[in-house]
């Protein structure tokens, strides 16, 4: 159950509105880096969490928070709009200034929502929730809430780069210090469970003795003039001390893939089903050097 006192959870000002700035702000609620996104990200994370209940408890509180924020920003969006010109016609042909904002406004604040926020981002498509992340596996959801509030605080910080509006600048500085906050706290969770000796590789619950291990700490090199870019993840011991870091040339290692010829109720031409090759026996068995096939 949520509860709500209708206050903000930081104060909202907007001194000099700015339409275009209004709709900037709109990737902030519903584009992939948005709130919205992480509202939902943590919030079914939460809900579906199995385990500790501390950390169901804590991904629903911090997205029950990331609702607030999205309070916060709708009501900045709206508050930039105030004012905001209305017509083409009269608007237009009386001020060019006023056209030009018109012609960099999202359309949808004047047409759909007469100047206020919607769920969509700064281009006016609506948010997809293809974006949010809940494998309920406690490290891997810890590690895309980290990803994810990456981002949201780069965006934060261009925004607050695109605006002089002292009101605007105070709340985006309110929102990056808690993309600050956030960041850290999936990872004290990462480190609380073990840091990324225990964790990794993610689930851990699979064991590694069924894993090709020849290939689990290898990086592949995919260059024609076989040049690998040397680093930290070519040389030395592994994240998770389990294995140690090599480049490796990427070579073909099964055997051109061979279908069957289509099934003569499959809808494809009678010339297909006539022609079709034969399947040698080891064209598709990885242990005689062929591809597996996964038809």
């Amino acid at each position: 159950m949520f509860y709500t006192d209708g206050k903000l959870q930081y104060p909202v000002r907007v001194e000099k509105p700015n339409p275009i700035f209004a709709r900037a702000l709109q990737q902030a609620i519903g584009g992939v880096e948005g709130e919205i996104r992480v509202m939902m990200q943590y919030l079914f994370q939460g809900w579906g969490s199995r385990g500790p209940k501390k950390y169901r408890d804590m991904l629903i509180n911090t997205g029950t928070e990331e609702i607030g924020h999205i309070e916060m920003l709708s009501t900045a969006v709206a508050l930039n709009l105030e004012g905001a010109p209305l017509s083409m016609q009269e608007d237009v042909a009386n001020d060019g200034i006023a056209g030009a904002v018109l012609g960099g406004m999202n359309l949808r604040h004047i047409l759909s929502t007469g100047l206020a926020a919607t769920p969509e981002n700064c281009n006016g498509v609506p948010f997809n929730a293809s974006h949010v992340y809940a494998s309920g596996n406690i490290a891997a959801d810890m590690y895309a809430n980290v990803a994810a509030e990456a981002t949201g605080r780069a965006l934060a910080v261009r925004l607050y780069g695109m605006t002089d509006d002292p009101g605007m600048k105070d709340m985006l500085s309110f929102l990056i210090a808690r993309d600050t906050m956030h960041q850290q706290q999936w990872l004290a969770v990462i480190e609380e469970l073990g840091g990324n000796t225990e964790q990794l590789p993610i689930p851990n619950s699979f064991p590694q003795s069924e894993e090709a291990n020849r290939f689990s700490y290898a990086y592949f090199g995919h260059r024609i003039d076989k040049q690998i870019p040397m680093g930290r993840w070519t040389e030395g011991a592994s994240l998770d001390g389990k294995g140690k870091f090599e480049p490796m040339i990427s070579e073909p290692l099964g055997g051109e893939p061979v279908l069957a010829p289509p099934r003569p109720d499959g809808g494809a031409q009678t010339e297909q089903v006539q022609g079709g090759m034969a399947v040698p026996p080891a064209a598709n068995d990885p242990s005689l050097g062929g591809a597996p096939n996964v038809a």
